[in-house]
């Protein structure tokens, strides 16, 4: 078998210290295959959002080994993480965390400005980004001008710009109804399905995990669980309007 995208051994992660000191991560084991679909669960203080900025290279940890594609990311500079992150990983935030002034398509290109693409290449790559998400049509758009879900989906556009091999999302339907969470739902599976993007996504709700066809339960900094889901669903409910698919 080919090594693992990621690989966590004995990841501890630590804040403050003395009376004072909480134990956020206690020894997390996980291995992840490039193309899996992660959802990653557990009450809130469980760890599962530390977990996921370290993953994402937001944060190192106190102790052990992150590997990524066979890299030691703990012992990566705050440049080469930066680097790493660039190149690999896209991020969709509960927050959807667009620039409120700026339009749909420059929120887009944003990623790919700080890779220092030209704009030529930046409009073009966000102009497919936002087509493949269902907003065609939206890019002069800014995000006061778009509904919640139109605003998630501008957020995933912007996380697959760059064409990552990572996807991670942390809580991407904490903010939507029930109708829009499982319209963002079905981008991120056709993301995993399609296009063999590994997608690591934090949720707290069942109906949401139930897409991923693994599903990890973290309980006081542990591993408390990992399975594989065995009937994963494969398609948005007949009652969720449809959206166009990278």
């Amino acid at each position: 078998m080919s090594e693992p995208l990621i690989r966590l051994r004995g990841i501890t992660k630590r804040y403050g210290s003395g009376e004072a000191e909480l134990m956020a991560l206690k020894g997390i084991e996980l291995d992840i295959t490039a193309g899996e679909f992660v959802a990653i669960m557990g009450p809130s203080g469980s760890g599962k959002s530390t977990a996921m900025n370290i993953l994402g290279c937001l944060d190192t940890p106190t102790a052990g080994r992150y590997l990524f594609k066979g890299a030691h990311v703990e012992a990566l500079t705050r440049d080469q993480r930066a680097r790493l992150r660039r190149r690999y990983l896209g991020f969709v935030f509960q927050g959807f965390n667009l620039l409120a002034r700026t339009s749909a398509q420059e929120n887009v290109e944003l990623p790919l400005l700080y890779r220092g693409d030209n704009a030529r290449l930046r409009r073009a790559a966000a102009g497919r980004a936002l087509q493949s998400v269902g907003l065609g049509g939206w890019e002069r758009h800014t995000p006061a001008e778009l509904s919640g879900g139109q605003q998630q989906r501008v957020a995933i556009a912007r996380a697959i710009v760059t064409e990552p091999a990572v996807v991670l999302a942390d809580e991407p339907t904490g903010n939507l109804d029930t109708q829009r969470s499982h319209e963002i739902m079905g981008l991120l599976l056709a993301l995993n399905r399609d296009h063999g993007i590994t997608v690591l996504m934090v949720t707290h709700e069942a109906d949401m995990a139930a897409y991923a066809r693994r599903l990890v339960q973290f309980v006081d900094g542990r591993v408390a669980r990992d399975v594989a889901n065995p009937h994963p669903a494969t398609a948005v409910p007949a009652d969720a309007a449809s959206v166009a698919t990278p």
